[in-house]
C-alpha cells in the first residue's frame, strides 16, 4: 500500500498505527506486548517502503476515540479524565519514539481537551517533529464544537509541533479551516481531507462524497503557510497522483 502511494507521487507515508494501542489490543483479546510489536512493525514497513526514495515516514498517532469503535474520533467529548488521556498517549508515544520515525502524524483529534493532553505528553519527546491535525464538523469548528483558531493557542508552547491543520474532514470545509488557522498565526499548515463521505461504526462509509480535485487543491495551496497537502480515508492513489500533479510546480 505504501508503494502504491509513493508511486503516485506521495512524499510522506503515514504508518498503519492509527488505531494500535495496548488498551485496544487487550480489549480485543490480544496482549500489550503484541500492540507494542505492531507499532514497531508499522514503522519498519513504512521505512522499508521509502528506502531509496525522496520521502519521509510519519508515524500515525490517532485519538483515544479510535479505540472505542463508535465514531468518537468525529465527536470527541469522551467522558474520560485528562490523566487517562495522558497515560494512553504516553505509552504509545514511548514505543513509537523508540523506532525513530522522521516525524509524528498526530491525527484525527476531535477535541482540544485531547490536544492539550497531547501537548503535555509531547514535552517528553522533544526530538521528534510533529504535525497535529483535527477532525472538524464544519468550516470553523472541531468535531467537539470548539473554535478551530484555538488550536494555535493550545499548541503554541509545544515546540515539537511544527505544523497544525485538519484531516479526515470533508474537503469542502478545508479552505475555510486553513484560512482560520492561518489568520490565527499557525506556524505551518497541513491538510489531508477524506473523500467527504459520512462514517458509521456499523455501516462504514456512505454518501457520494466530494472529489479532491485540482480546483480544491489549488485553493488550499494559496493559503499562507500551507506546507503539506494529501488525502485521508477514501482518497486513494489515483487521487494522490492528481494532487501531486497539481503541486508539481
Amino acid at each position: 500500500m505504501h508503494d502504491a502511494y509513493l508511486d503516485a507521487g506521495a512524499r510522506v507515508v503515514v504508518t498503519a498505527s492509527y488505531q494500535v494501542s495496548r488498551e485496544g489490543f487487550v480489549a480485543a483479546g490480544r496482549t500489550a506486548a503484541e500492540a507494542d510489536a505492531a507499532l514497531r512493525t508499522a514503522v519498519d514497513v513504512a521505512r522499508g517502503a521509502v528506502t531509496g526514495r525522496n520521502a519521509l515516514v510519519a508515524a500515525s498517532i490517532g485519538p483515544y476515540g479510535a479505540i472505542l469503535h463508535d465514531g468518537s474520533e468525529y465527536r470527541g467529548r469522551y467522558g474520560v479524565s485528562r490523566d487517562r488521556l495522558i497515560d494512553f498517549h504516553s505509552e504509545r508515544l514511548e514505543v513509537i519514539a523508540s523506532t525513530q520515525p522522521d516525524l509524528l502524524a498526530i491525527e484525527t483529534i476531535p477535541d482540544l481537551d485531547e490536544v492539550s493532553a497531547l501537548v503535555e505528553v509531547l514535552a517528553d519527546f522533544p526530538g521528534i517533529p510533529a504535525w497535529l491535525t483535527l477532525s472538524c464538523s464544519d468550516g470553523a469548528h472541531t468535531s467537539a464544537g470548539q473554535s478551530i483558531e484555538d488550536l494555535v493557542t493550545v499548541t503554541e508552547h509545544a515546540p515539537s509541533i511544527r505544523a497544525v491543520g485538519v484531516n479526515c474532514t470533508a474537503p469542502e470545509y478545508v479552505a475555510s479551516l486553513l484560512g482560520c488557522l492561518s489568520d490565527a498565526g499557525a506556524p505551518a499548515l497541513v491538510a489531508y481531507p477524506n473523500s467527504g463521505r459520512a462514517w458509521s461504526p456499523t455501516a462504514g462509509w456512505s454518501g457520494e462524497g466530494t472529489d479532491v480535485g485540482e480546483d480544491l487543491v489549488s485553493r488550499w495551496r494559496e493559503v499562507p503557510r500551507v506546507a503539506l497537502i494529501g488525502g485521508c480515508c477514501g482518497v486513494g492513489p489515483d487521487s494522490v497522483a492528481a494532487i501531486a500533479r497539481t503541486l508539481s510546480d
